[in-house]
């Protein structure tokens, strides 16, 4: 992509990657919708290519970072008995990424003897590639069957796998999405799940008395700056994919909780006054400490999620936390 200096704005003497296909029409259409609001964002599905998926573990190992631990914590020391006791046959992770918590559960199904089939489904095709071939090489007795998918689709994953399944979404990324497109997700889950079939949900708790504020904000603003890098890989993957001109030097990462709406939001804000040009000659301005949402990560307690799963169609069977009340895991069927 084109080099932006600091007296260029937008790189206007540059000229723009062409870029002409379905595919890039339609990331130009929804990144120029997002940032025609008059708060703008960005969806946070674009951080996830190779190199973003790659920082987000490298993020999930990080001191500050609390969730991934404490819900690995929780899977060893629950798994084991629950696969035990209801011995799901299929696995399938929504957003599975290098699958290292999917192992646990793997293990246990491999243990006990009822596992058959592993369904890793992950928007990064190299990512999940590679992942996929270290775990046909790890659990030589499973069928492992990736699946390239965007999760905000349709879910076609469930028929002709054996069952009981369970439809294993962690790391809490449920609260990425909005409420309503939360619910709507976990009504197309409680849609795939049959007799005997069970939703794995990780959920990240809200606030309270061992768990303040600070500690929450920490763990979306390290002190590596691993998280920025992150955030700012958004815009790399829009210039790439959609042929723009963001210059990454000119925004900053910043984090913080919204109490009112129980939730970390991330932007990306502008250091100056810039124009950001696609092909097609659309122009964005975005003023000087302008923000670009990238992403929200809900917190959630026990009424929430109940509201959430009873408007999508679904029940808790079982909820549990950690010690410290940082997190909890849940299992949900579908309602009768």
């Amino acid at each position: 992509m084109p080099r932006t200096t600091e007296g260029e704005v937008g790189g206007v003497d540059a000229p723009l990657a062409v870029i002409d296909s379905d595919e890039a029409r339609a990331v130009r259409s929804e990144v120029l919708s997002g940032l025609s609001q008059t708060e703008k964002w960005i969806s946070s599905k674009y951080h996830y290519d190779e190199r973003g998926s790659e920082l987000f573990e490298e993020i999930t190992r990080l001191e500050e970072y609390y969730p991934t631990r404490t819900e690995r914590g929780l899977l060893a020391r629950w798994m084991p008995k629950w696969v035990a006791e209801l011995r799901p046959s299929t696995l399938i992770e929504l957003g599975a990424g290098n699958a290292e918590k999917s192992r646990i559960i793997l293990d246990a199904m491999v243990e006990t003897g009822s596992g058959e089939t592993y369904v890793p489904v992950d928007v990064s095709s190299d990512f999940l590639r590679e992942t996929a071939r270290r775990l046909e090489s790890e659990y030589p007795s499973l069928e492992i069957e990736p699946e390239v998918a965007d999760i905000v689709g349709p879910l076609e994953v469930r028929a002709g796998l054996p069952g009981p399944a369970w439809i294993a979404f962690l790391g809490s990324t449920l609260g990425n999405f909005e409420p309503h497109r939360a619910i709507e997700l976990l009504g197309r889950i409680a849609g795939e799940l049959g007799s005997g079939d069970l939703l794995l949900l990780g959920v990240d708790l809200r606030p309270g008395p061992n768990k303040p504020v600070e500690r929450v904000e920490l763990a979306y603003n390290d002190a590596q700056g691993v998280t920025a890098e992150f955030s700012l890989n958004v815009l790399s993957v829009i210039n790439r994919e959609a042929g723009s001109d963001f210059n990454l030097e000119a925004f900053r990462h910043r984090s913080h909780y919204n109490a009112e709406k129980g939730r970390i939001e991330t932007y990306l804000e502008s250091l100056r006054e810039q124009t950001v040009r696609f092909p097609g000659a659309d122009t964005v301005h975005i003023g000087k400490g302008e923000r670009i949402r990238t992403e929200i990560s809900s917190k959630y307690d026990r009424p929430t999620i109940d509201h959430l799963f009873e408007r999508a169609g679904l029940t808790v069977e079982r909820w549990i936390e950690d010690d410290e009340g940082l997190y909890a895991l849940v299992l949900g069927a579908a309602a009768e």
